[in-house]
């Protein structure tokens, strides 16, 4: 193994995260629609402003025989991206790192099985520095899902 190889793979252990991130993924009440209205709701009930909406389900859907895809994943799914001025001037005064975390995602999906239920979720940040970034999603699922 060359010395430069080394140096490359022993840089890239030293940036890995000690933790992974975990995902919180949670049975909603309600048509796929109703949940992201209720997400929806969730997030700008705060004075956020959501960024972009990811229709993955679409996506997957209309590219899957071009990618060789024998079945549908999805009923819906999406991906809502959004971020807080305030969260996230807090975190990145901690550390300035945490720009790579912005903006934030909450996940609504309903597998393609019959009476498979509507799922809602969130990604959280193992760093302790984004707690304040978890809570607040952790909020808006709680808002979003009752």
């Amino acid at each position: 193994m060359s010395y430069k190889a080394l140096a490359l793979g022993l840089a890239f252990a030293a940036a890995s995260p000690a933790q992974a991130d975990s995902f919180f993924t949670f049975e909603a009440n309600g048509t796929f629609e109703d949940v992201v209205f209720e997400v929806e709701m969730a997030i700008t009930g705060r004075g956020l402003v959501i960024d972009s909406v990811n229709h993955i389900g679409a996506m997957l859907a209309r590219t899957k025989e071009d990618v060789g895809g024998t079945e549908d994943l999805f009923t819906g799914a999406q991906v809502m991206s959004f971020c807080s001025a305030d969260v996230s001037r807090q975190v990145m005064e901690d550390d300035l790192m945490n720009i790579q975390y912005c903006p934030y995602g909450i996940y609504v999906f309903q597998p393609a099985e019959d009476g498979a239920p509507v799922m809602i979720g969130y990604r959280e940040y193992s760093d302790r520095s984004m707690q304040p970034v978890n809570y607040l999603l952790q909020q808006i699922v709680a808002d979003a899902s009752d």
